[in-house]
C-alpha cells in the first residue's frame, strides 16, 4: 500500500482501504463514479492512508446526516488535502450562527430576478457556440463548449471582461482538482492580485452587478470588508466554473453513449426536467470534507477532534439502499424516487443549485435541436479525473453534417 500518512492507534485495521480519490482514473472503469462505486462493496465508513489520511462515509444516510451536523461534523476544513485557506472562503469554510449573514450576502445573487438574466446569458452563449460547432461535425465538447457557457454566466454575473475567461479556467481547474496544497494557495493568491482593483473600484462605486451586490451587503450591520468581499467573491468563481463545466460534461458522454436516451430528450422536450434529476444523481462531482470538531463516537466508531471525513455526493445517488438499480439511469423514475444530494442539504446547501440546473436545462434546449446526433471519437482520448470536483477534462465528440 501506498500511502502519505501513518494509520492512527484509532483506526481499526479492517477499516483501512487503499483508495486515492486523486488517482480514480487509473481504475479503468467506464466513469469516475463507478471507480468510486467500488467503495460500495466494503464497510460503511472506511479509512484511506492516503493524502494526508482521512475517513470516507460510503453510504447515503451518513452522508446526509454528517451534511447537516456541522457541531460534530464541521466544514471549517472542506478540502482534501487539508489546507489552512478553507477559513477564507466565505461562506463555505463557516459553520452558523457565523455562516449565516455570509450566505445571506450571496443569495440575491440567486433570486428569480437575476436567475432569469443570468439564464438569458447563458441561453445567448449556447445557441452562438452550437452555431458555430454544429456545421464542423466535431468538437471536443469540454473546451469548446462545457467550459464556455458557465464563465460566460459568471462574467455577467459580476461584469468582469470575457477576454479574462482563460486563465480564469485554468486558476478553476486548480483550485477545484489539483492534489498539490501550496498550487492551490498560489491561485487563490493570483485569484485575489486579480479582484483586488475591481472590488476597489466598486467599493467606491457600485453597480447592479453581482460583485457590487456584495460589497454592499450587511454582515450583522456592518459592510463586508475586502477580505471578506474577496472570500465570496471567489467561492462564486471557483463553485460556478468548473461544477457546471464538469457536469455538462459528464451528461454529454452519456448522451454519446446512450442514443436511444438521447433521441428521447431531442424528441421529447418535456422529459429534460426529469432527465437532469436523473442525471444528477447518476453523475455525481463534489468530494468535500468535514472536520470533527471534537471526539466523537458514531455508529461504533471512535473519531477524534480534527479528524477529515470525506463525503463523496457521488455515492449518495450510487447507494442502492437509497435508489433501486442505481448504476441504471433511467429517465420513468418517479421524482420522488430519484434521491441524491449533488448540490449538498443542511446550512452548506449549494445556493446555486436553481441557476446549475438552468444551464443543464440550456445545453439541451439549445444542442440536442442542432445536434441530435453524436457519439464519442474514439481515436482522440476521453479523459476523467477525481478531486475535489469529478470532472471529465476532454470529450472529443462527432455526428454527420
Amino acid at each position: 500500500m501506498s500511502t502519505n500518512a501513518l494509520i492512527p492507534d484509532h483506526v481499526p485495521p479492517e477499516l483501512v482501504v487503499d483508495f486515492d480519490f486523486f488517482a480514480l482514473d487509473q481504475l479503468g472503469k467506464e466513469d469516475i463514479q463507478l471507480a468510486w462505486a467500488t467503495l460500495h462493496d466494503g464497510p460503511d465508513i472506511v479509512w484511506t492512508p492516503h493524502n494526508g489520511g482521512h475517513w470516507i462515509a460510503t453510504r447515503a444516510d451518513d452522508i446526509g446526516e454528517m451534511q447537516v451536523d456541522y457541531e460534530h461534523f464541521s466544514h471549517k476544513n472542506f478540502n482534501l488535502p487539508r489546507s489552512d485557506y478553507d477559513q477564507y472562503s466565505l461562506p463555505l469554510g463557516l459553520d452558523p450562527p457565523v455562516h449565516t449573514p455570509f450566505r445571506k450576502a450571496i443569495m440575491p445573487a440567486f433570486q428569480p430576478r437575476t436567475i432569469k438574466t443570468l439564464e438569458d446569458i447563458a441561453r445567448e452563449t449556447a445557441r452562438s457556440l452550437v452555431a458555430e460547432i454544429a456545421p464542423r461535425g466535431e468538437c471536443e465538447f469540454v473546451e469548446d463548449f462545457a467550459k464556455v457557457l458557465p464563465i460566460n454566466v459568471f462574467l455577467g454575473m459580476v461584469a468582469l471582461p470575457l477576454e479574462h475567461r482563460s486563465f480564469l479556467l485554468e486558476w478553476a481547474e486548480i483550485a477545484v482538482r489539483s492534489p498539490d496544497v501550496a498550487l492551490r494557495a498560489e491561485v487563490h493568491a493570483k485569484m485575489r492580485e486579480y479582484l483586488t482593483p475591481y472590488i476597489d473600484a466598486r467599493m467606491q462605486n457600485p453597480g447592479d452587478d453581482v460583485l457590487s451586490m456584495v460589497i454592499t451587503s450587511d454582515i450583522n450591520g456592518r459592510p463586508p470588508s475586502r477580505d471578506e468581499v474577496f472570500g465570496m467573491s471567489s467561492l462564486l468563481l471557483f463553485g460556478g466554473l468548473d461544477t457546471v463545466a464538469s457536469q455538462l460534461g459528464f451528461i454529454a458522454m452519456h448522451l454519446a453513449r446512450n442514443p436511444e436516451q438521447r433521441r428521447a430528450l431531442h424528441e421529447q422536450p418535456q422529459m429534460r426536467a426529469r432527465a437532469t434529476e436523473e442525471l444528477l444523481r447518476r453523475y455525481g462531482l463534489p468530494n468535500t470534507a468535514r472536520v470533527l470538531t471534537k471526539d466523537y463516537l458514531y455508529k461504533g466508531i471512535q473519531f477524534r477532534e480534527g479528524d477529515l471525513i470525506q463525503l463523496p455526493k457521488c455515492l449518495f445517488g450510487l447507494d442502492d439502499r437509497k435508489n433501486a438499480d442505481p448504476l441504471t439511469v433511467n429517465f420513468d423514475r418517479k421524482p420522488s424516487e430519484v434521491k441524491h444530494a449533488a448540490f449538498g442539504a443542511g446550512p452548506h446547501v449549494c445556493p446555486g443549485a436553481v441557476l446549475a440546473r438552468r444551464e443543464i436545462m440550456v445545453f439541451m434546449d439549445e444542442w440536442l435541436p442542432m445536434i441530435p446526433d453524436f457519439e464519442i471519437e474514439t481515436d482522440k482520448p476521453l479523459i476523467m479525473k477525481s478531486g475535489p470536483v469529478n470532472g471529465v477534462l476532454a470529450l472529443p465528440l462527432k455526428w454527420k453534417v
